[in-house]
């Protein structure tokens, strides 16, 4: 429901207008986590997300939690073609062929990860040296698609064997899982995720 202090709240501009947008950037969007399974969560959805809106997916995302199997990368490594064939014909999720592939592919990835690793979450926050970035973004304009660290996680991710794993995707990775504080400043989110860092 919303409240008066809802709507006047100061937001990130990407967000407004949708109640399902401004939930998602009040609860989610850039709160630091270390947990591999929501990592592993973020990974396959930021990957379906190639060349729609986000709001696309967040739309479809219960529906890629049951088609999903909850992002169990151990059941999801196991698909066969078969099950992709049944995941083409699930209007729940983005019914892409190669997304599809690619999220069973990332899976085995990310579990060989895990086994050289101990944690996927050890092994993705070195980038930014285990704490998250704190930026100072005055408005939208100045946030970026992509940086140097994000062009770096890409190549490593790639030469692990994931795909869909551009610089652009990995970076709106980082910024959905709290590895950089992208709200704006005046954002009233800015300043909370801000104390989230370790």
């Amino acid at each position: 429901m919303t409240t008066a202090r809802n709507k006047t709240l100061k937001r990130c501009e990407w967000c407004t207008g949708d109640p399902l947008y401004q939930h998602y950037h009040d609860t989610e969007w850039g709160v630091p986590t270390w947990d591999d399974q929501t990592l592993f969560e973020f990974l396959l959805l930021e990957g379906a997300q190639a060349g729609l809106s986000w709001i696309t997916i967040l739309r479809k995302r219960e529906g890629y939690r049951r088609a999903f199997d909850n992002f169990n990368a151990e059941r999801i490594a196991r698909y066969t073609d078969k099950k992709l064939a049944r995941l083409l014909q699930n209007p729940e999720i983005v019914r892409n062929r190669l997304k599809l592939a690619s999220a069973v592919r990332n899976a085995r990835a990310f579990l060989d990860i895990v086994e050289t690793h101990d944690s996927f979450s050890d092994f993705i926050w070195q980038f930014v040296d285990g704490r998250p970035v704190q930026n100072r973004w005055q408005s939208l304009a100045q946030v970026p698609a992509s940086t140097d660290v994000s062009d770096t996680m890409s190549k490593q991710l790639k030469k692990r064997g994931f795909n869909f794993v551009g610089s652009t995707i990995c970076y709106a990775f980082m910024q959905a899982t709290g590895m950089v504080n992208d709200h704006i400043t005046r954002c009233h989110r800015y300043r909370i995720c801000k104390s989230l860092a370790p």
